[in-house]
């Protein structure tokens, strides 16, 4: 087949899925009402009916009240608050709750913000106590390991992702919640990565839920927390005193309505496209079997997983490599190993379901979203027998 010169598969919907025109529409729109929401005038006022339309909507999606939003910046922010606001909170109520449970293979915004807590100390000096929880072979939690780490009943907050940001293994939310509310343990999720391709979780079993808006088709630099009133909060901010006195600042109206129209569109074609996805992964799965029948799926067809990733290892590729020879090619993909700031570095989630790094090594995560076609699939598969090629002679040259 021929690829022409302009044409590119856009395989990185994970990471920043295409902005919705109804998104943008709404962006632009509500960026015309000029005005402060907070302000008293008639011009602060209409612009304060635009963001409570908004967070109206936004609540009436995720089947929640409105008070329970708190708008932030995105995914990390509101997983900040979450692993970092509400244990501080918990713990000025109750000193027993001195200890965060995270999953092992949870985002760097969860993990990291969860060890930062190390060095959270009292007065005494004491700081928290970080657990980490392990997960099988498929990326879910071993029960045994929630179960212990719960027993003692320090802990204040446990998370896990509803979706895993880079194999797409769903977590069994329920479950987790069923053995935390024995212990009276808040529980949070980051379900930045499931929204729009996985159900929701029942909100009997949650309290915190973190939602990105450019996962859904929003602009970047939205998302929101969602928080029942009961959960408490450390102040880590000063000012207004806007959103509970959580988050000050001027709330953000065009944005809001930009997150709320993405949303909706994504949770109203969420069973459609879930379905679609699933028969592109489908078909691209098979295609990279053929086309190298060593290849390694993280997760097998039995594994719960969500219908938008395929997280593959290609033995003895250079992962670099093959990243930049897909590229030249026309394929936006990721590493299959976490990337911050840029740079590729060896994968905790893959170390963490008991893979070695150096089976780890030619990982690669091809993300499918709502603009996904056969196209995109054909020009990756088209890409990869002369980049996997390639990348494995470079992957033997480094090797010595």
């Amino acid at each position: 087949m021929t690829i022409a010169d302009h044409e590119r598969a856009y395989l990185d919907h994970a990471a920043t899925t295409v902005l919705r025109p109804v998104a943008r529409d709404a962006f632009l729109e509500a960026s015309l009402v000029r005005g402060n929401p907070s302000s008293v005038h008639s011009s602060g006022r209409r612009a304060r009916a635009v963001l409570d339309d908004s967070l109206a909507r936004i609540a009436e999606l995720l089947g929640v009240p409105r008070s329970w939003l708190i708008m932030t910046s995105g995914g990390t922010e509101a997983d900040n608050l979450a692993l970092r606001a509400v244990p501080l909170g918990r713990r000025e109520k109750d000193p027993a709750r001195r200890v965060v449970a995270v999953a092992a293979t949870d985002h760097p915004a969860v993990l990291a913000t969860a060890r930062s807590l190390a060095g959270a100390g009292t007065s005494d000096g004491t700081g928290f106590e970080v657990r980490e929880l392990p997960v099988d072979g498929a990326g879910a939690l071993v029960r045994a390991g929630v179960v212990d780490a719960l027993a003692d009943g320090t802990v204040g907050v446990i998370s896990a992702a509803l979706v895993n940001n880079e194999t797409g293994a769903v977590q069994d939310i329920a479950a987790l919640a069923e053995l935390a509310r024995a212990h009276g343990t808040l529980v949070h999720t980051d379900a930045v990565q499931g929204a729009g391709h996985v159900p929701l979780p029942d909100w009997r079993h949650v309290d915190l839920m973190s939602l990105s808006g450019h996962k859904v088709g929003a602009p970047v630099g939205v998302g929101v927390l969602v928080a029942r009133p009961e959960v408490p909060f450390a102040s880590l901010s000063t000012g207004g005193g806007q959103q509970r006195g959580v988050r000050s600042g001027t709330l953000d109206a065009a944005h809001t309505a930009a997150f709320a129209a993405a949303l909706g569109e994504a949770l109203a074609e969420r069973e459609e496209q879930s379905v679609r996805l699933g028969a592109l992964a489908a078909r691209l799965r098979a295609g990279l079997r053929e086309i190298d029948p060593e290849v390694r799926f993280t997760l097998e067809e039995g594994a719960p997983r969500a219908p938008h990733i395929v997280h593959v290892v290609f033995p003895g590729a250079d992962p670099d490599s093959l990243l930049f020879l897909l590229d030249e090619r026309g394929v936006d993909s990721s590493a299959g190993s976490a990337c911050s700031a840029g740079v590729t570095q060896a994968s905790p989630v893959l170390a963490a379901m008991g893979i070695p790094d150096a089976q780890a090594r030619g990982a690669l995560r091809l993300s499918l979203g709502w603009t996904s076609t056969d196209r995109d699939v054909d020009i990756l598969l088209a890409a990869l027998p002369e980049s996997l090629a390639r990348a494995r002679a470079v992957g033997a040259l480094m090797r010595g």
